[in-house]
């Protein structure tokens, strides 16, 4: 700074304060210690006018920082205003989700609950099941006890046939051989089968049948230029109506005995008018005739039946 402390003012400022200053000196009288004194103010002023215009220009230094300091922060701002907006969109997106999720968690819920429901159902039928399979499995028991005994009754059973079958070999051998003996006798004596059975047949018919025939005979049918020989034929009476018999005399009667009688009655059956007996006659009948026999409609009698 200069003598007087001029240099720190400017010269308009300096020019206007001389002006003041000799206009005031004009109009009254100053002391060389006033002068000297106001001298110093104006120094003083211009010090501080110095300092000011300093101060202003770090303020203004001040001031370009922070508006470039301003200018940073808004566009830190704006981008930090970007930010905020994507994540109040990320957020909403998040919200809108989460709303999403809640709705599934509800949905899942009242499906758990749905589930735990059917699950008690379910629960409660193998409950059911249970007791039902403790019951089955109680009257399994029972039933095995009574297969036991039903198979021990079976053995039983087949034993019991066994010797009836025994029983009854023995019996087909004892007729048998009473046949046989028979058979020797008639000849011995002249006395047929066919001729026990004229005798038999007829109280058997009326007591079991209730047909009544007086008598019974050989007869000899010719059925298109052939003869067939009916050794037990007569003509009966059953509630009234007529009843033509056609039978066979065979001392053991079995299957084969049977089909021939059958063959041989089935040539004459077309030129019998009405209702028709077939019966065979016999010392034995075997098992085996009688299926046959039954499902021809024939009556089997045995020389031993009354």
């Amino acid at each position: 700074m200069e003598e007087g402390g001029t240099a720190a003012i400017s010269p308009e400022l300096y020019k206007a304060i001389i002006t003041v200053v000799d206009d005031r000196i004009k109009d009254i009288r100053v002391t060389r210690e006033d002068f000297n004194e106001l001298r110093a103010i104006i120094a003083e002023l211009a010090s501080a006018q110095a300092r000011t215009e300093e101060r202003m220009g770090g303020l203004e230094e001040a001031v370009e920082r922070l508006a470039q300091a301003q200018a940073k922060t808004e566009e830190r701002v704006g981008g930090l205003e970007g930010a905020v907006e994507k994540l109040a969109h990320a957020q909403a997106k998040t919200e809108e989700r989460m709303g999403r999720l809640e709705e599934a968690v509800e949905r899942l819920a009242q499906a758990q609950a749905k589930t735990e429901e059917r699950v008690g159902r379910l629960e409660e039928a193998v409950e059911r099941l249970a007791q039902a399979q403790a019951k089955t499995e109680e009257r399994v028991g029972r039933l095995e006890d009574a297969v036991e005994r039903l198979a021990q009754a079976q053995t039983r059973t087949e034993e019991r046939i066994e010797e009836l079958a025994e029983a009854q070999r023995r019996t087909e051998e004892k007729l048998s051989d009473l046949a046989t003996q028979v058979g020797k006798l008639s000849d011995s004596i002249g006395f047929s089968l066919e001729d026990v059975a004229k005798v038999v047949l007829p109280g058997y018919l009326e007591r079991h049948l209730h047909i009544y025939v007086y008598d019974l005979e050989r007869k000899f049918f010719i059925v298109d230029g052939e003869e067939v020989e009916i050794n037990l034929y007569g003509i009966g009476k059953r509630d009234g109506k007529e009843i033509t018999i056609l039978g066979e005399s065979k001392s053991r009667i079995y299957e084969r005995e049977v089909n021939k009688f059958i063959w041989d009655i089935s040539k004459v059956l077309p030129v019998i008018k009405g209702e028709v007996l077939k019966v065979m006659f016999g010392y034995l009948v075997h098992p085996s005739a009688v299926k046959i026999a039954d499902a021809e409609d024939i009556t089997l009698v045995a020389s031993y039946q009354r």
